[in-house]
């Protein structure tokens, strides 16, 4: 299945268009970013262009290459940004590790990890003193530069330092000059399931093809420069190779969110759109619901996000109809029509834009068709068909990992992605596809049928709305299926009685249940948040669904206990119904 449009011509090297913005359009900002004393401290292409060739030669000077790149512990920030440019500009490759790496494990061991796969030539932490616990683990014969709180470390210097340091011009252009589609750009941690994460090789004919791809669907880009106020984290895929890359290719402004959607975060996220109108958003389903939510009562902050939008990307996660039928609502109230809320599918070793549905009319699970340039297959994995890339925005591999790198392949050279699709319209494949789940989360019960996982997790999503943040769908080799919850952070304080809600939940769900392999008979509420320590979330807040069931395994097996237990909550079959038969 491909495309019927062509790639059309694309850059050899990635900051060839940082190049060309800062000639065209030199006093553009690029990159901003709001500071201490709450006033927004803004780059132009001309000041970001400078500022990279002078970093570049810094990082030459010390003799980075693939070999011993460049690692980067940071948040989002002007420094992360500059210092990645910098690298990629002479073809040295930059390595964002995920904060939650360094802030949110006690041992940081994913950045021992990745230190001990990379062998960096040099790590950049934006805080010496945030950063301490992986920074302890940097070895003392690598430099490292902190831009705030010096670091505890032999080898340290600041950021101001390392962009005064005297550099040869020529030595930096030549290093451009040699930087080719192959070359190397970035390596990009996948979360990792039950193994350790995996470096993913991300060229720079993997960055600018995947760009020209979407600026094909999406043409409108060209019109006018997207302006973004974006907090999807740049070490992961999403944020750092499309969002980031979208301004930078069409001579954009990234204003960076230092918001989350999180309900404790998300005002820092209205503070900033209400500064910064912006022509794209990108955000959770989470997020685009408390944006919703403010948006009802606060219609001045609802028609100035509306004022110049062009189009809503729901990432991460599939959005519910209630959702986007409120947004079509707000859009219609604030401008007199509804705003594109488009998907797609895609994933780091496709760089990550791959499958879109670009069209006004958005349903469920529909992600679309191929971006032009890519060929997928469908091949006949389990009970499911497998989509699988190849293209010129496809990753050669994993970084020192031949043996990962060989299994990713089938014998026809396109990359194994995981994930399964149906046609929408068998009979139309130029229709688009359906997301069909994860091939890996799927199994079979004891009387041998197989579970969609994919659809039941969003089908609970959907039905406790806004309550549950994720479930671990259960029953592999048992009778019958069952599920661990996980509520969002405030949401036992909002449900007055949880026994009550998590029954009529599971009567939700069996009442839109057409079988065995659909009907969910028993539940437990989890009072203990996923742990990233033991591999239970992702960096990117997604639940991993085989590790809870490894790491729960007690509590699964409490929910198939004959005896009755005050935690699970049970429905039994009576009369063709369904009716609770315990709750906690």
């Amino acid at each position: 299945m491909q495309c019927s449009s062509q790639l059309e011509a694309t850059n050899r090297r990635y900051t060839e268009r940082l190049r060309h913005w800062a000639e065209v359009a030199p006093d553009q900002i690029f990159l901003a970013q709001r500071q201490t004393d709450g006033n927004w401290k803004a780059l132009t292409y001309r000041q970001v262009f400078e500022q990279i060739q002078q970093l570049a030669g810094s990082l030459l000077q010390r003799g980075l290459n693939a070999e011993r790149p460049l690692i980067i512990l940071s948040e989002n920030s002007l420094e992360h940004g500059l210092l990645a440019l910098a690298a990629m500009h002479v073809g040295i490759p930059c390595a964002p590790i995920s904060p939650a790496y360094s802030l949110l494990s006690s041992t940081a061991e994913r950045v021992r990890y990745a230190l001990q796969l990379l062998t960096p030539g040099l790590v950049f932490a934006q805080d010496g003193l945030r950063y301490a616990n992986a920074i302890s683990l940097v070895p003392n014969d690598v430099e490292l530069v902190y831009a705030s709180n010096p670091a505890s470390h032999p080898r340290s210097m600041s950021f101001e330092q390392l962009l005064a340091e005297r550099v040869d011009q020529k030595t930096v252009e030549a290093a451009h000059q040699g930087v080719h589609t192959d070359t190397i750009a970035k390596f990009l941690f996948t979360s990792g399931s039950t193994k350790q994460p995996k470096a993913v090789i991300n060229t720079h004919g993997m960055l600018t093809s995947n760009q020209q791809m979407y600026l094909q669907c999406y043409p409108y880009l060209t019109e006018e420069p997207p302006i973004l106020v974006d907090w999807l984290p740049w070490h992961h895929t999403a944020g750092g190779n499309h969002n980031f890359g979208t301004v930078l290719y069409n001579g954009g402004s990234l204003y960076i969110d230092d918001g989350k959607p999180t309900p404790q975060h998300m005002p820092l996220t209205i503070r900033n759109l209400s500064d910064i109108a912006p022509t794209l958003y990108y955000t959770v389903p989470k997020g685009l619901d408390i944006l919703v939510q403010t948006m009802k009562k606060d219609h001045a902050f609802r028609d100035l996000f509306f004022s110049r939008i062009r189009n809503i990307f729901p990432v991460g996660a599939a959005i519910a109809s209630p959702l986007r039928e409120a947004v079509d609502e707000l859009a219609i109230a604030s401008t007199g029509t509804r705003i594109p809320m488009t998907v797609s599918l895609g994933m780091t070793e496709t760089a990550p834009f791959a499958l879109t549905a670009h069209t006004l009319e958005w349903q469920p699970g529909n992600i679309g068709i191929p971006a032009p340039g890519l060929e997928i297959k469908l091949a006949p994995v389990a009970d499911k068909l497998e989509v699988r890339y190849r293209g010129p925005n496809i990753t050669p591999g994993y970084w020192r990992q031949p043996e990962l790198t060989k299994e990713a392949f089938d014998e026809e050279g396109f990359f194994c992605s995981g994930d399964g699709a149906l046609f929408l319209d068998a009979k139309n494949p130029q229709a688009g596809l359906r997301f069909d789940g994860r091939i890996a989360e799927d199994f079979k019960l004891d009387s041998g049928t197989w579970i969609n996982v994919g659809d039941l997790r969003m089908r609970a999503i959907t039905l406790g709305a806004p309550h549950v943040h994720d479930v671990v769908i259960t029953g592999q080799d048992k009778p019958f299926l069952g599920m661990l919850i996980f509520l969002h952070g405030t949401a036992q304080d909002a449900i007055p009685d949880l026994r009550l809600w998590t029954t009529q939940l599971l009567e939700a769900m069996a009442k839109a249940a057409t079988g065995s392999s659909q009907l969910i008979t028993c539940a437990m509420v989890m009072h203990r948040p996923p742990s990233m320590d033991l591999g239970e979330v992702t960096d990117k807040g997604s639940i991993n669904q085989r590790r809870v069931l490894n790491t729960r395994k007690e509590l699964v097996a409490r929910l198939y206990a004959a005896e009755q237990d005050v935690d699970v909550v049970r429905l039994e079959q009576e009369g063709g119904r369904t009716s609770p038969t315990q709750v906690n």
